[in-house]
């Protein structure tokens, strides 16, 4: 497989993990997509850097806004890593770091990189706003 195609292919298993294990709440597909050794170099608070602690995080993102979707700006790939610029929306539903359901709606920015090897997701880089949903939640100052 040429390198544009590999990159290609690599940027479509992200798309999938954004459109319908994130967005959709897939945990079969998860378990497809992600590469048992999975690493995150990036964990979120109270996550470990594995697979079950992306699982985990994905799940409670789900409880806490159970609309939980993104909308992918771009993506651009230099051989096996993917970079996505996206933008989280969701209704605040469930406890989340913490805090109590508002019903607010929330929407905020990531940027990550993931490297996909044989069709699944080996290792993620990432920085997600989430000072912003805090401030959207009324938990921190504007």
């Amino acid at each position: 497989m040429s390198q544009a195609n590999a990159s290609e292919a690599a940027k479509a298993v992200i798309r999938r993990n954004t459109e319908e294990v994130q967005s959709g709440g897939n945990w079969a597909l998860f378990d497809e997509l992600f590469d048992d050794g999975f690493l995150d170099h990036t964990p979120q608070p109270n996550c470990t850097p594995d697979k079950a602690g992306a699982l985990g995080l994905y799940r409670k993102l789900r409880e806490a806004f159970p609309d939980f979707h993104a909308a992918i700006h771009w993506q651009r790939a230099d051989g096996d890593v993917v970079t996505t610029y996206k933008t989280y929306y969701g209704t605040h539903r469930g406890d989340f770091l913490g805090l109590a359901p508002t019903g607010r709606a929330i929407h905020f920015e990531t940027v990550d990189a993931m490297r996909v090897q044989n069709g699944k997701i080996t290792e993620h880089w990432g920085v997600a706003n989430l000072y912003s949903v805090l401030q959207q939640l009324g938990a921190l100052p504007r």
